[in-house]
Parts: C-alpha cells; structure tokens; sequence
C-alpha cells in the first residue's frame, strides 16, 4: 500500500503541475491575443507583443502554439473581446493587493475577486485604493551568466535605465515605465534575448508577516493567481526566512 500510496502522492503532484502549467500558457496565449489586436500582429513592431512572445517563450511554450494565437488575433473580426481590468484591495493583516486581469466578463471575473478576499479575510477596495503604496516599474530580467554585474550595470546606464540589481540569481534591470521597450532593445543587441521585459507594481512599503498571517496571505494569493482571468498579483508583504521555512516544511 506504500507503494501505491507514493505512486498516486507522485501522480497526483504531476496532475498539479500540468494543470498549473495549462493555465500558465492560457494566460499568456490571453496576453499573446490582446497585444496582437491593440497593435500590429507583428512582434517585432508591437512592443507588448514582443514581451508577450518573450515571456510565452520562457516557459516553453511551442513556436507554433505562439504563432496560432497571433494569427487567430490578426484575422479575428469576432470572438472574445478580453478588456483589461486592475482590482485593488487588502488581505489579511491589511496586506495591500494589486491584482491585473484580462476578462471578457467584468462581472463574473469581479465577483470571483471579491468572493477570495472575503474567503480570506479580506476586502476587495476602490481602484487607487492601494496602488498609491505602489511604484510602477519597467523590469528586464536576465540570468546570471549573461554577464558580468559590472557590463550590465554599464550596458543599463547607457540604455537609460534607473537601477540595476545583480546577484547570483540574475541580473533584474529597472526602468521608467515608458523606458522599458528601448532599455530592452538595447540590452537584448548586447546580451541576447532577456529572460522577461514587463511593467511591475513594486511595494514602498512591506507588512512584516507571522506564520499564521503568512499562511493566510499565500493562500489568497494562489486562489487570485488560479484564476483564468487574473494574469498578475502583486502585494506588500514580507515574510521573514525563518517564517518561510516552517511554511515550506
């Protein structure tokens, strides 16, 4: 029975994983779509859509999966019409949520929102509602051996970037928002294609978190991130090692 028993904890772990990277790739095929119609079906002139591409390839995702949904866009005069929509609100131990969405059925996709904060003891607010202890950030990601922390520095300085953070898991590039495509370009004709090029909420503020309030917190954030519908979470939180170690146990 222990055998059995491991066999059916492994497949049912893979089950999850599958799962999560189906919605993975449903969500940027979304993203993929929605940058195509904004703008030309061409990657290459559609900044967001060359983003889209980016991130769609840094999961793997099949050259000709990518390909279907930018043509699907292109030619579509008809089906869904996903329309981009920002929640604002408060978790538990007041913990500040941004949560970005690409719906084509406000409603439906609202009333899920609300129906996890208030699961978890929280509060779905106003927009602007939270986003004031937020910046708004263009981030360029590359992996470590892409360079050496003084080159980027150097390439991100004459690109117009605002910071760069390198350590032994990567380099992360911050920019202006309306930098981020031409500090992208720049780094990409230097150092290959960036891991991720995207527009990011960050904090200016953390809640420190126990263990109960952490568990709480995580919890409404894998129901948000579950979501067909929400594309991003953001929060202001912190959670200290020791807290993560017992959570992870």
């Amino acid at each position: 029975m222990a055998g059995h028993s491991q066999f059916k904890n492994i497949m049912h772990r893979k089950g999850a994983q599958d799962a999560r990277r189906a919605r993975a790739f449903a969500k940027l095929i979304r993203e993929i779509t929605v940058s195509a119609r904004q703008g030309l079906p061409d990657p290459a002139s559609n900044p967001r859509l060359r983003a889209a591409v980016i991130a769609a390839r840094a999961v793997n995702m099949p050259r000709d999966t990518i390909e279907r949904a930018i043509k699907k866009a292109a030619g579509a005069a008809s089906g869904e019409d996903y329309q981009e929509v920002r929640y604002e609100g408060y978790g538990p131990a007041g913990v500040a949520v941004i949560v970005e969405a690409l719906t084509d059925n406000r409603n439906r996709t609202a009333s899920d929102i609300r129906s996890a904060f208030s699961k978890f003891g929280g509060a779905l607010g106003e927009t602007n509602s939270v986003s004031f202890m937020f910046n708004r950030l263009g981030v360029v990601r590359y992996p470590a051996e892409a360079a050496s922390a003084d080159d980027m520095l150097e390439a991100a300085i004459e690109a117009g970037a605002e910071n760069v953070d390198s350590s032994a898991d990567g380099h992360e590039v911050t920019t202006a928002p309306d930098e981020i495509f031409a500090v992208r370009d720049a780094l990409e004709a230097r150092f290959g294609t960036p891991e991720t090029a995207r527009l990011e909420w960050r904090p200016t503020t953390s809640v420190t978190l126990d263990e109960e309030r952490a568990s709480g917190v995580l919890k409404l954030l894998d129901v948000l991130e579950d979501n067909d519908d929400v594309q991003n979470v953001y929060a202001n939180f912190d959670i200290p090692e020791a807290v993560m170690t017992k959570l992870s146990a």
